[in-house]
């Protein structure tokens, strides 16, 4: 099995300024010595470690992460994708043997439509030419926007991050379906089974998750969706029953207990190592 989404962080440290106090369930630093009981527990054999901050320092802490830990198989980071330097960077980066894709965090950036820009495209060029993927850590509000950015690059892989948030809490499926079904039409867009949790109210559980994992999965199917524990994150998810690790993997599992056998390897390994090319 392959973890597609988790966090390393030292507070303080690589310009790290998230989480903050405020986050007491993860406000400590988490490193690989903190996951590897938590992976032999579950059987997970490797994981897509993915930045947290928006900063090149935290980038290459994670790739001196990596280069230390056989877990770690590959490596998603940041770079300014508006910055001059930006494509140089990208080839720098690709150098690395387990840096794989790119994550510009859309989430937090005060233009919805940003990644449209133009003066992205010497980046977004570098990113392809390196062969790297790209991550879209979205909100449900910007998939039209990402919509037009992956038709506008048709040979980019890229992956919505954390199926783009859904509020479940507030019952966001209506217009979050139809959203994420015209990028599921799109054949290089991937999808990851992760950050439902935190989205979801200390109530919720597979009743209400079920809906958005099949429609998931009726989108994307197996060999374009895959399983993430956005670890640690998942630890500060309102529902204590399953924002534990093994709890968040037996539930992902329970929710697509109605796949076959052969497609459920896929969404718990085989498609993130194909998408991440390990």
């Amino acid at each position: 099995m392959i973890d597609a989404h988790q966090h390393f962080w030292r507070i303080g440290e690589h310009d790290c300024s998230w989480p903050t106090p405020d986050l007491m369930a993860i406000y400590r630093d988490f490193l690989p010595d903190d996951l590897l009981p938590l992976v032999e527990q579950t059987g997970v054999t490797g994981t897509v470690l993915v930045q947290s901050q928006p900063s090149d320092a935290d980038t290459d802490f994670l790739l001196q992460l990596a280069h230390k830990s056989d877990l770690i198989k590959a490596v998603v980071g940041w770079v300014d994708l508006s910055s001059p330097s930006a494509p140089e960077r990208i080839l720098q980066l690709a150098q690395h043997p387990k840096f794989r894709g790119v994550r510009p965090m859309l989430q937090g950036l005060a233009d919805d439509a940003w990644i449209l820009r133009p003066e992205l495209e010497p980046a977004i060029t570098a990113i392809k030419a390196s062969n790297l993927s790209f991550d879209a850590l979205v909100h449900v509000r910007h998939l039209p926007h990402l919509q037009v950015f992956a038709e506008r690059h048709p040979d980019l892989a890229i992956v919505i991050d954390h199926a783009a948030k859904p509020a479940v809490a507030n019952d966001e499926f209506s217009a979050w379906a139809t959203a994420i079904t015209a990028l599921a039409d799109l054949p290089r867009v991937y999808c990851k089974l992760s950050g439902l949790l935190t989205e979801a109210s200390s109530e919720q559980g597979v009743a209400v998750l079920q809906p958005y994992v099949m429609q998931l999965y009726r989108l994307f199917g197996s060999k374009r969706l895959m399983w993430g524990s956005d670890w640690p994150v998942l630890s500060s998810a309102p529902n204590s029953q399953y924002n534990a690790y093994a709890s968040w993997l037996k539930l992902a599992k329970e929710l697509l207990s109605p796949v076959s056998i052969t497609e459920t390897d896929e969404i718990f390994g085989l498609t993130a190592r194909q998408f991440y090319r390990f």
